[in-house]
């Protein structure tokens, strides 16, 4: 949402930036976007207290849950960061002692599967994400093309979970769509991690069978600098349990869980016509 120029700071001055005109939408390297002013209060409130992280997230995973229809969910500190988490949960489970051996992979399910097409970059490859948990990256297919029978052929014994990258910078062709991707990867029981972070749509890939859905909070919801996991409750609970581990250097300050949680209460009472219509 545009700020009001009549409230507007004079902290790119007193910092000696450069003034932004932005035609290029919610990029991470324009600063993402304007946060909403909910969860500039938010924040604002949250900053000069104590609070229990864990019992904050409680709160997070219920204001997820309540806005993608997921069981649970947890914030972390960017939408790469809920890919390596995710990945690494799927890994591990909520066994500590594995938790802790990442990026050890040795003795686990450690390949992950990804359309060739999906391989791409938003200012780091997106495989490179997936490696960072130990994972050892498969990927499927030819970038322009991906049949059923080779996703299947390379879900296999070794397969800890699958990748599906929804971006504008994958390629917008001859790839495997969602539902069916799905399907073939929960026949042979592996969990589809779906990469959603500009998506607008909060509900949508879970319902299409994702079964763990990874959003920017700084982006389209206009939150401040935070990622937001969201999914059944074993997943997310081996995916936070990474804070133990490897998520350690990925974790979120109390003003990023509480001003995720308004924004995404926001979200529910935004004017999403108008804003599209603005933005057009």
């Amino acid at each position: 949402m545009p700020a009001d120029p009549a409230n507007r700071s004079d902290i790119r001055r007193r910092l000696g930036l450069r003034p932004i005109i932005n035609v290029s939408g919610t990029m991470t390297a324009l600063g993402a976007s304007i946060v909403v002013p909910e969860a500039v209060r938010a924040v604002a409130d949250i900053l000069p207290e104590f609070v229990e992280i864990t019992d904050l997230q409680r709160k997070a995973s219920a204001a997820i849950a309540k806005a993608t229809g997921a069981e649970a969910g947890f914030v972390t500190a960017s939408a790469s960061a809920g890919i390596t988490l995710s990945v690494a949960g799927c890994m591990t489970g909520a066994d500590l002692g594995r938790i802790e051996q990442l990026p050890d992979a040795t003795g686990k399910k450690q390949e992950v599967v990804i359309q060739l097409g999906h391989m791409v970059g938003y200012g780091a490859p997106v495989e490179q994400a997936i490696r960072l948990a130990g994972a050892t990256v498969v990927p499927v297919g030819q970038a322009t093309e991906v049949r059923p029978y080779q996703l299947a052929h390379r879900v296999a014994e070794r397969t800890a979970a699958a990748v599906y990258v929804v971006s504008h910078h994958c390629v917008g062709y001859g790839q495997l769509p969602r539902g069916q991707f799905a399907t073939i990867c929960h026949e042979k029981g592996v969990p589809v991690i779906a990469d959603l972070a500009s998506e607008y749509d909060l509900q949508g890939f879970l319902a299409a069978g994702a079964d763990v859905a990874v959003y920017s909070a700084h982006k389209f919801l206009g939150g401040p600098t935070a990622g937001i996991v969201a999914g059944p409750k074993a997943l997310i609970r081996a995916a936070f349990l990474q804070n133990c581990g490897i998520g350690r250097g990925m974790k979120v300050g109390k003003e990023g869980v509480a001003g995720t949680i308004a924004a995404l209460d926001a979200w529910a009472e935004r004017d999403h016509a108008g804003v599209r219509a603005i933005e057009s």
